[in-house]
């Protein structure tokens, strides 16, 4: 058998082919790698351009603010171009930009209703211009601890006032309500002392990006928990995501590190399948899907089959040389990952580890990037297997390379939409179904799989079965072959 295999890998290195599709991942890994590298991944809230606001002052200059029929989009493209024009000022600085937008937007509008509006009221203007000058004036004194010292204080008065109301009504769904409200404001509470804890300036990075995950994802937690009853399968999964996104965020506020950072080593070997793995499956695919057909078109399998060994011998060593492949194919870009990953970003992000909230074990848990590495490759095995057989089942039995390949990798791009329309329409039959079982990271970690009623015993045992219904007909099939007219 060793001899069999070891002669079938020769051949395949042998080919020119599978030296120019590695040239060709090594080439791709490189373009994906520069791209985030080179590639302006930061998001800034200035984004308007000249040519938009030159537009906007002109189609302001065409309208009447004394006309009542252009009086309230006279108002909004007024109040649009003062923002922008007071964005310019501080385009160099994200917290100060998000101050603008999200506190002093509202009070420019205001300002211009109550100006140009058809309820006029020049005294309430001044009154909401003085306020706006004192939030600017903060903003020229760079002292965003301002906004955070009032975003507590709202903060404690909303709590104090939301209590006082629970206090006074016996009603129970408006107690609910009021319960809700007060541990919202509680996780608003929370995060403006992170700001002030953490020295969190506000803006658009990787820590506000935390606060505000963390803000949302509490605040669903928040409505389960007061629901205070058994929670239906979907629910469950939507607040075990809730729940990971809330304790994962709150590592990163806490630590300061960011651990969803793609643009570091660690980074691209930890979404290294998202990224890679359709390209492995198109290369181990295409290997699968020539490795008998090929003897077949050629002829060559009469050579093969005159040799002391049995035809369930001959196929065995076949299929065993595409695990074999696989698996080369798995480290060898893996590899090539790490090198050019390594040689642009710097090795240094191994030894930062992967964090994930576990589910089953209700806390952080850190993972080294190699043994993270390792455990969605495992995870990934039924998904790389099962397709490879396929392609080598139809090779076998149609002697087809084109229609081998082509139908493995279709049921591979299909298969996202198959499981979306098992999910939505609830075809709980499906469950059955290999597409919604090869996919072992969804219970990582505690993960709740696809749809209720599945577990990780089962969709192993399903994944078995769906390999051994394709190999024994492609072992019969390959056994009674006539080969006299080859």
């Amino acid at each position: 058998m060793s001899k069999l295999i070891k002669n079938e890998l020769i051949k395949i290195f042998k080919k020119k082919t599978i030296y120019i599709t590695m040239i060709l991942i090594f080439l791709l890994i490189i373009f994906i790698n520069c791209v985030n590298k080179y590639s302006n991944s930061s998001y800034s809230v200035y984004m308007y351009s000249d040519n938009y606001k030159n537009s906007l002052r002109e189609e302001l200059s065409n309208l009447d603010p004394n006309s009542h029929s252009d009086v309230t989009l006279y108002i909004n493209i007024k109040s649009e171009l003062d923002l922008y024009n007071l964005m310019d000022k501080y385009k160099d600085s994200d917290w100060k930009l998000s101050i603008i937008n999200d506190r002093i937007y509202n009070l420019i509008t205001e300002i211009n209703t109550l100006t140009y509006g058809i309820d006029k009221n020049e005294e309430q203007a001044q009154k909401t211009t003085k306020e706006m000058e004192t939030l600017i004036q903060k903003l020229d004194e760079n002292d965003w601890k301002y906004f955070a010292n009032e975003d507590l204080e709202n903060a404690n008065k909303k709590i104090e006032d939301l209590n006082k109301q629970k206090e006074q009504t016996e009603d129970t769904e408006l107690i609910k309500g009021l319960n809700i409200e007060i541990e919202n404001a509680k996780v608003e509470k929370e995060i403006a002392e992170y700001r002030l804890e953490k020295n969190i300036p506000y803006g658009v990075d990787y820590l506000n990006t935390a606060l505000s995950r963390f803000q949302t994802a509490s605040n669903t937690l928040i409505e389960y928990d007061l629901e205070n009853k058994e929670l239906e399968f979907n629910d469950q999964k939507n607040y075990n995501e809730a729940l990971c996104t809330r304790e994962e965020s709150k590592y990163i506020i806490e630590t300061g590190i960011d651990i969803n950072k793609s643009d570091t080593l660690k980074g691209s070997l930890q979404y290294f399948y998202s990224q890679y793995g359709v390209f492995i499956i198109v290369v181990i695919v295409m290997i699968a899907g020539t490795i008998v057909s090929e003897e077949f078109n050629k002829g060559t399998i009469k050579l093969l089959l005159v040799k002391p060994y049995t035809r369930n011998k001959i196929l065995l060593a076949k299929f065993l040389t595409v695990l074999i492949i696989s698996a080369f194919v798995i480290i060898s870009t893996i590899l090539m990952q790490t090198l050019v990953g390594g040689i642009l970003f710097g090795f240094e992000s191994l030894l930062e580890p992967v964090v994930v909230y576990n589910l089953s074990t209700n806390a952080i848990q850190e993972i080294n990037i190699f043994a993270y590495l390792g455990i969605q490759t495992l995870a990934q095995l039924p998904i790389i297997i099962l397709l490879a057989t396929l392609a080598f089942a139809l090779s076998t039995i149609f002697s087809n390379s084109a229609l081998a390949i082509t139908i493995s990798l279709l049921g591979y791009m299909s298969t996202s939409i198959i499981n979306q329309l098992v999910i939505v329409y609830k075809l709980t039959f499906m469950k059955y179904f290999v597409t919604m079982n090869w996919d072992l990271s969804q219970y990582l970690f505690g993960g709740l799989p696809n749809m209720e009623g599945m577990n990780l015993g089962t969709s192993i045992i399903i994944n078995v079965v769906y390999l051994i219904v394709m190999l024994i007909p492609t072992f019969i099939i390959f056994k009674k072959r006539n080969i006299k007219n080859i």
